[in-house]
């Protein structure tokens, strides 16, 4: 038997994807028991790790082929305001149920370990915006799924999603097919 660890995987090749991995810890037993929550703060808190997979998710995409970023809550937040400053474009937050000042439109999915509501502002963007949506973690699809589905009732058009690692046990790509995503860790 091999002690040897398996190469990592993403959509953008083994460098980014080790740096993500790199700065995940596992939790487990979270939110609640028979989870393992991948922890991704480390990764927030180093600097040149997470400047330069914030630098190969806007080389992926391209500066110029996107109006704006959306993030979604919470540490999608951080994720995207990165993204959108590195390329002069600006930010919306996908927020969680009961969190915007004014009217919005909402979508509610199945999460692995619950259910869950998020909501857009009804004027987060100007009709026809190309948006590309970044979150951290794609598990079945259900957040991913209502964020897209936020988006485009809010007159955004879909240019691209981006996660920092997809859980690809959870199947989460194949609900989101024929809408590619671009993830820089699959485990």
């Amino acid at each position: 038997m091999s002690s040897e660890i398996p190469p990592v995987t993403g959509d953008s090749g083994p460098e980014l994807a080790a740096l993500v991995a790199g700065g995940a810890v596992d939790v487990r037993d979270f939110p609640k028991p028979g989870i393992v929550f991948k922890d991704l703060m480390p990764f927030f808190g180093d600097g040149p790790r997470f400047r330069r997979v914030v630098d190969g998710i806007v080389t992926h995409y391209g500066a110029g082929s996107f109006d704006v970023v959306a993030g979604v809550e919470a540490r999608g937040f951080v994720v995207a305001a990165a993204i959108a400053y590195a390329t002069g474009v600006g930010v919306v937050p996908v927020r969680k149920a009961g969190k915007l000042p004014r009217p919005g439109f909402s979508a509610s999915y199945a999460l692995e370990y619950g259910e869950a509501t998020l909501e857009v502002s009804e004027d987060a963007f100007v009709a026809g915006q190309r948006v590309l949506v970044v979150d951290d973690v794609l598990a079945t699809g259900g957040t991913a799924a209502a964020t897209m589905d936020l988006v485009e009732r809010a007159g955004g058009v879909l240019t691209g999603f981006t996660v920092l690692m997809e859980l690809a046990f959870l199947n989460g790509r194949d609900r989101l097919s024929p809408r590619k995503v671009h993830a820089l860790l699959t485990v």
